[in-house]
C-alpha cells in the first residue's frame, strides 16, 4: 500500500483549474471584443397534463433566422443572431452580448404527438408545444371498496362514497 500525503493546495489548483476553464471566454483582451463567437440560449422546458412546452430565449433573431425540425425523435432549433453592422466597430468600447449561429437539440419522448406541434415566436421568445398522444395523457379510474362501495371524487374534488346497487 502506498501512502500518500495530502497537499491541501494542489486541491485549489486543481479547482482553479476547473473554475478557469468554465470562465475561459469571459477573459477575452481588448484586441478580442468584436469577435462574434456562437451562443447558447436559455431554455425552459415544462409539462401539464395536455402537453410539453419548451420556451427559449432570443432576443435579437429574427423569425426568418430561426430552423426548427423534428425528425427521429429530435427536436433542434437551429438560428443566428446577426450581428449589427450599423455602427464602427471602433466606437464599441464592450460588446457582451454573444452573435453567430445556435443549435440547441432534445430528445422526444414517444409519449408525445410528433405530428401535433405548434411553435410561436413574440418578443424574443420562441414557444414550442408539443401535445401528448392520447395514451399518454392521465386517466382517472375509479376503485370499488368492500361490498359495493365506490370511492370518487365530487366535481370540487373532496372524496365521496356511495353505494352501489347491483342488480
Amino acid at each position: 500500500m502506498v501512502v500518500t500525503r495530502w497537499d491541501p493546495f494542489r486541491e485549489l489548483a486543481t479547482l482553479q483549474n476547473r473554475v478557469n476553464s468554465i470562465f475561459q471566454d469571459y477573459g477575452r483582451g481588448p484586441d478580442e471584443l468584436t469577435t462574434t463567437t456562437s451562443f447558447v440560449p436559455a431554455v425552459d422546458v415544462y409539462e401539464d397534463e395536455h402537453k410539453v412546452t419548451l420556451k427559449l430565449e432570443i432576443p435579437g433573431v429574427s423569425q426568418e433566422d430561426v430552423d426548427i425540425r423534428l425528425e427521429n425523435n429530435t427536436l433542434t432549433v437551429r438560428g443566428e443572431r446577426k450581428f449589427e453592422k450599423e455602427e464602427k466597430e471602433e466606437n464599441f468600447h464592450r460588446i457582451e452580448r454573444r452573435y453567430g449561429s445556435f443549435a440547441r437539440s432534445f430528445t422526444v419522448p414517444y409519449t408525445l404527438d410528433t405530428e401535433n406541434v405548434q411553435a410561436n415566436f413574440d418578443n424574443g421568445v420562441l414557444k414550442i408545444e408539443l401535445s401528448k398522444r392520447a395514451e399518454a395523457k392521465p386517466k382517472q379510474i375509479k376503485v370499488n371498496i368492500g361490498a359495493g362501495k365506490t370511492l370518487g371524487k365530487t366535481a370540487d374534488g373532496a372524496k365521496a362514497e356511495s353505494k352501489s346497487t347491483a342488480a
